[in-house]
């Protein structure tokens, strides 16, 4: 039996950690009503693991918090030498849809041997009809069942980091 942080009870559960990185995106954005825009102030990662209700056991670092638009290579290497350092085999990175391709492509050539999903939002966790829950609830499950390698997480999807690309027209990501 272990604790679970975010259910705060005991639970029969796999012992190895997943760990969720954090990048920003329009996953964690939020209302800035002063300025009138989409701005960032901290993760909403402590508050959707609670309302998940997350049964396994979550390491969650703060990376960065950036739109994926103002990514550079330097960010990505960033990314890329959390997951290459984790001690964790299964990855989740929550990150902005404009650049996940770009990203996963980054990782997914590196071959960590590790399982690791992105995933993120086309509307932000605090407005009406976020796809954030949904894309991160989906994202847990894949972590666990599918084999090492890189994957793209949206939207009741999963696709493979080098057959994937975001359709900006449509909203949607797309195999290719």
């Amino acid at each position: 039996m272990s604790l679970c942080p975010a259910a705060g009870i005991l639970v029969d559960m796999d012992t190895s950690a997943i760990r969720v990185i954090v990048t920003g995106g329009t996953f964690d954005k939020h209302y800035d009503e002063i300025r009138g825009e989409l701005t960032f102030k901290d993760s909403h990662l402590p508050e959707i693991l609670l309302l998940t209700r997350v049964t396994l056991r979550v390491e969650v670092e703060l990376n960065q918090l950036i739109d994926s638009l103002q990514m550079q290579d330097g960010n990505r290497i960033s990314v890329l030498d959390s997951c290459r350092t984790s001690p964790e085999k299964r990855i989740i990175i929550t990150h902005g849809t404009d650049t996940m391709s770009e990203t996963a492509r980054l990782i997914g050539s590196a071959a960590l041997g590790k399982t690791v999903v992105l995933t993120g939002a086309m509307i932000p966790y605090k407005i009406q009809g976020s796809d954030a829950l949904f894309n991160f609830g989906t994202a847990f499950a894949a972590v666990q069942i599918l084999p090492p390698g890189t994957y793209i997480v949206m939207n009741g999807r999963v696709f493979e980091w080098d057959k994937v690309r975001k359709n900006r027209e449509l909203g949607i990501f797309e195999s290719i």
